[in-house]
């Protein structure tokens, strides 16, 4: 990938493939049955991956009002009834074996971000962001907790989950941590066709607004931005939803067409920073649509 998805479009591309993938049925080798209330059989336990590739609408950079297209690749999985995610630019594994069944899952495990924000000015339409200095790629590693309750409203493969999860910069690049709550929903339709809602929002530290949202003096003339110090605290909140329709087999087998749609409102000094209020906008919509498939 030339450029790294925001953090938004990751989850988006989590939420995408979850829907391919339904993590309520995660460990099931048959498939969504199609009579109500069906009963799981706990001896299908079986290993699954799901590889996909969307086309994603987003941002140049967090923050921005111009947009491009990216391609975002992405797989998830279950070996040995635990899950892993490659989502484009992170990647994330539970290290607590998954129950099959309506059942209460309990999630904690390593998290890992590679951040490409402005860390390259070619990609950048707007000339004043673009005249700001380009930040280099950093890391940044952490983890999760959280639970999910499988079986919870409309039959025993839906689940709902929350999770908060915590990462800090190893690299040297903005030597802080971002926070981030979320709430998932997911729920099959049929065989075929599945649906899914999330939440989220984001706290980062003083040292991540400093390197990604801040106009140094020494900036102001080549840029025209005003000068500008930005505070940590809550950076944005997120809504999104998503769906997925099987071209092939069902939602446990076969190709699948995904898509979605996302909407992150900047936040705080984040939002008031010139390089969001003036230069580009409190408002970030994200779109994708691609193709998955799952073995």
């Amino acid at each position: 990938m030339t450029r790294g998805l925001s953090v938004h479009a990751i989850r988006l591309a989590a939420l995408l493939l979850t829907a391919a993938v339904p993590t309520g049925a995660l460990a099931q080798a048959n498939p969504i049955p199609a009579e109500p209330n069906p009963a799981p059989d706990p001896m299908l336990v079986g290993d699954t991956l799901t590889v996909g590739v969307a086309l994603a609408y987003l941002p140049d950079y967090e923050g921005s009002d111009d947009y491009r297209l990216v391609p975002g690749p992405a797989a998830i999985g279950s070996f040995n009834n635990l899950s892993f995610q490659v989502l484009g630019n992170r990647a994330s594994i539970d290290l607590i074996p998954n129950r099959p069944g309506p059942t209460w899952d309990v999630q904690a495990g390593p998290v890992g971000l590679v951040n490409f924000n402005r860390n390259n000015r070619r990609a950048i339409d707007d000339p004043r962001v673009r005249a700001l200095p380009e930040r280099d790629i950093a890391i940044e590693l952490g983890g999760y907790v959280g639970v999910g309750k499988t079986g919870v409203v409309t039959s025993p493969y839906d689940k709902l989950s929350v999770s908060v999860s915590y990462r800090h910069d190893v690299s040297g690049v903005h030597r802080s941590g971002v926070w981030t709550p979320s709430i998932n929903y997911f729920t099959p339709l049929s065989l075929k066709a599945a649906v899914g809602l999330f939440g989220s929002a984001e706290r980062a530290g003083r040292g991540f607004g400093r390197a990604y949202f801040d106009v140094a003096p020494g900036d102001v003339v080549a840029s025209g931005l005003p000068a500008f110090a930005t505070r940590g605290g809550w950076k944005n909140w997120t809504v999104g939803a998503a769906g997925t329709y099987s071209i092939t087999g069902d939602l446990l087998h076969g190709f699948k067409l995904v898509g979605g749609v996302t909407y992150k409102r900047m936040l705080n000094d984040f939002a008031d920073s010139p390089v969001v209020s003036v230069a580009g906008s409190r408002s970030q919509w994200l779109g994708a649509v691609g193709v998955a498939y799952t073995f």
